[in-house]
């Protein structure tokens, strides 16, 4: 399975106990939809491995601790320490309409109220406060606030968002 099929899960933060257990810090609003499952994929060096799960419950909220079949050990685990965890898309479960997840709206168009299309979304910056929709126009980076009240409406069929946003905003990125 290739990573662009996978969506990030969480990454494995250190060891809970002598006997191969692991804790992996979640990167998810809710976790115990991850509680139960039958494997998960380890990024190791590039290439994502299976791993069955032996047994695994939540630990305190946004950690889950692991016991993966054959790995037995404190160097067994120690091995796998920092390593990210991935899932197949199709794990994800499926949003309501006007819901979407980062990686679905690549590509999708962006058309703002007064301003009209605005371009094409190549990117989700959460790294921020503020998650941003970052916007090509003709080479020209836009970005826009994933704000709830600028967001007006999403049309998935169309690969279309429509936006209202602050007056000036657009503008200010294609100024000279």
């Amino acid at each position: 399975m290739d990573i662009k099929d996978c969506f990030f899960l969480g990454k494995i933060v250190k060891k809970y106990s002598f006997k191969g257990e692991l804790l992996i810090k979640l990167d998810t609003d809710e976790p115990g939809l991850y509680e139960n499952l039958y494997s998960m994929l380890i990024d190791l060096r590039g290439s994502l491995v299976p791993f069955f799960v032996e047994s695994s419950q939540l630990h305190k909220s946004e950690l889950l601790r692991v016991k993966f079949e054959d790995v037995d050990t404190e160097a067994d685990a120690d091995s796998l320490i920092k390593s990210n965890i991935y899932l197949p898309l199709s794990f994800l479960p499926e949003l309501e309409d006007d819901k979407f997840y980062f990686h679905e709206i690549i590509g999708f168009k962006v058309e703002d109220k007064t301003f009209g299309t605005v371009g094409i979304i190549k990117a989700v910056n959460d790294s921020t406060a503020q998650s941003l929709f970052e916007i090509d126009r003709d080479g020209i980076e836009i970005l826009i606030p994933m704000n709830d009240e600028f967001i007006s409406k999403v049309d998935k069929p169309n690969k279309t968002i429509f936006v209202d946003t602050p007056e000036g905003l657009i503008d200010l990125y294609l100024e000279d």
